[in-house]
């Protein structure tokens, strides 16, 4: 049994499990977990397969992912858990609540909706692809040449964290681009036919500036979870959780607690 690479912060009884998005990592939300970890709850930064220091597997899409969870909870003794989950995490969640709804307490989805997306991340995919670490030795070439593909400085910036020394002489990505990238192909989202039923307390909080979730989603969203509430984000996009992040740790602490 492959266990994943998790960062854990606090120490009590009650667990609070942070699912990154793509091509993201646990330790990009260091900084909620701390502060969440100070209200009474053990948080577990958990990297996802092929992404930061877990490992790396040829198969990967949402049931393997799940598969991974479960695996996690039985090696560190956890029956249940509240479920944090931004992106692609949020996807991951949908899918463990339809799948494994026994092991949730309640969830925190960020910045997503149980629907279908098309493959927003081709022009990102294309830029990592681009990088030839034979021939570029510092972040900043790196950045150079993902600048041809990605406007955004601080989408850059994000991807750039996983840019390590794989040894003294050559950089590397830490999530495994191959296998991302074919899993892309096919947009990072699922869609349910039937409803979820999830019932336990979910918190959907999306970004006023975003194009993930608009209004419209609402009725979907209510459909496949019974006792959801829905909170807009304001001045906040995709990333609302680093564009207001008092709004975001308020709300997501005060459920939470509730």
């Amino acid at each position: 049994m492959k266990i994943l690479h998790s960062k854990i912060i606090g120490d009590s009884n009650k667990h609070v499990i942070i699912l990154h998005g793509f091509l993201g990592m646990g330790d990009n939300w260091k900084t909620h977990a701390k502060k969440i970890s100070l209200e009474g709850f053990t948080v577990h930064l958990l990297d996802l397969r092929n992404h930061g220091r877990s490992f790396w597997d040829d198969d990967f899409n949402f049931d393997f992912m799940a598969e991974d969870i479960k695996d996690y909870f039985k090696f560190k003794n956890i029956s249940k858990a509240d479920f944090i989950g931004h992106s692609m995490g949020g996807n991951l969640a949908f899918y463990i609540s339809n799948k494994l709804p026994d092991i949730i307490k309640k969830i925190v989805i960020v910045d997503i909706a149980p629907k279908k997306y098309e493959n927003v991340h081709e022009s990102i995919l294309l830029g990592l692809k681009s990088i030839d670490f034979s021939l570029i030795s510092s972040r900043k070439e790196a950045n150079d040449k993902l600048s041809f593909y990605i406007s955004d400085e601080r989408v850059r910036q994000f991807l750039l964290k996983s840019v390590y020394w794989e040894s003294e002489s050559k950089l590397g990505f830490r999530f495994n681009l191959d296998v991302l990238y074919e899993f892309s192909k096919n947009g990072i989202s699922n869609e349910f036919k039937s409803s979820i039923g999830f019932n336990g307390p979910t918190l959907f909080l999306h970004g006023e500036l975003s194009n993930y979730v608009n209004k419209k989603d609402y009725k979907l969203i209510n459909y496949h979870y019974t006792n959801a509430s829905i909170i807009e984000v304001p001045d906040s996009g995709h990333w609302l959780h680093a564009d207001n992040p008092n709004f975001f740790l308020e709300k997501t602490i005060n459920f939470l607690n509730s």
